[in-house]
């Protein structure tokens, strides 16, 4: 970890903080909720030993990056221009790219807006669903299905306001242990009457955690507050407004999809069959394979770091070979293990 330098860049506006490490390509790594460029510590030191120059930032609002106050201020479109302008400031034309929960919604928006920045993706847990003329706003499905108290419902509260008045009521280590154990295959529901403060401490840590790891996110939470990782949740709407430019349009960058099947994203109604049923391909018609992790909730990069670190750098790796001899690689998929030649043929799996 002390080989891992850290600096500040002046991007859109705000000042960002960025941890980098190796020389070779750039793989950009994006956080996601309630995380920080730390989650990515094992894929870094993983991935820059094997020849990759590896740079994660905070995002705005987190950490050691500045955080606007106002939540109009979080919109997937200004959170774009700061990785923009971030590559512009290191002199990079293209990066390989990987995203994980809030992070990989913004690397679909880079991919969908700036497609020439990217030379391919590897995205967690996040699917992608191009927007329709007759496609809802998401979180009035997601209101609709787990209804008003589910978390992310709650966190669209306008703020600094309710939800943060809950989350002083809990010491931050416990709130983030609450976080990284709670998006399993059943809801994180968050009634108003009782709130957080109403919500167990989980009896042992998150898969992959130690207590130094939450120390670190507690402490920098402690710094910074959670106003600003909750303003991406209020942005949401304003986002999806924003976006109507681009409905119809398909990501054209190729793709590696990983998700756990004991994610609570991959038990929504009618995703695993989006997935694994041909939808999703169509949306992101250079997909080339699917990873479904057995025994593996949201936060893989974290509980299987290795594994995850191996499927980011076979990926790659595959690309820049295939780049080289046209003819070396195929279009594959992996469903727990079990390799498919085809991804027409998921629909039989």
């Amino acid at each position: 970890m002390d080989k891992i330098e850290h600096i500040t860049v002046a991007t859109n506006g705000i000042n960002m903080h960025v941890a980098s490490i190796g020389t070779g390509p750039v793989i950009l790594f994006l956080h996601g909720f309630p995380e920080l460029w730390y989650s990515w510590r094992h894929q870094l030191l993983h991935l820059s030993s094997l020849g990759y120059r590896c740079v994660a930032p905070d995002l705005r609002g987190y950490g050691d990056t500045d955080a606007p106050e106002s939540a109009s201020q979080y919109t997937g479109l200004h959170v774009v221009g700061d990785l923009i302008g971030l590559l512009d400031s290191f002199g990079i034309d293209q990066v390989f790219l990987v995203g994980h929960d809030w992070g990989a919604m913004i690397a679909w928006y880079l991919c969908l807006l700036r497609p020439d920045r990217v030379r391919a993706l590897v995205n967690l847990n996040v699917a992608f669903m191009a927007r329709h003329p007759k496609t809802i706003n998401p979180m009035e499905v997601l209101k609709s299905i787990y209804g008003e108290d589910y978390y992310a419902c709650r966190f669209q509260e306008p703020g600094p306001g309710e939800i943060e008045k809950d989350f002083a009521q809990v010491a931050t280590a416990k709130m983030l242990r609450i976080f990284f154990s709670s998006f399993g295959p059943k809801p994180l529901i968050v009634p108003k009457e009782t709130g957080f403060r109403g919500i167990p401490d989980p009896p042992c840590l998150p898969p992959g955690f130690s207590e130094e790891d939450i120390n670190f996110y507690a402490n920098k939470f402690n710094q910074k507050g959670f106003t600003g990782a909750l303003n991406y949740y209020r942005a949401i709407n304003q986002t999806w407004d924003l976006m109507a430019p681009w409905i119809g349009v398909k990501i054209q960058v190729p793709v590696k999809f990983i998700i756990g099947d004991q994610d609570i994203n991959y038990h929504l109604p009618g995703l695993k069959e989006y997935i694994l049923n041909g939808g999703f391909k169509k949306d992101v018609p250079r997909l080339e394979e699917v990873v479904v992790m057995g025994g593996v909730a949201h936060f893989p990069n974290q509980a299987r770091p290795e594994e995850v670190s191996e499927h980011i750098y076979s990926f790659f790796k595959k690309l820049q070979v295939s780049n080289n001899n046209p003819r070396a690689n195929s279009a594959t998929s992996s469903l727990n293990g079990n390799r498919v030649s085809d991804l027409a043929h998921l629909h039989a799996l």
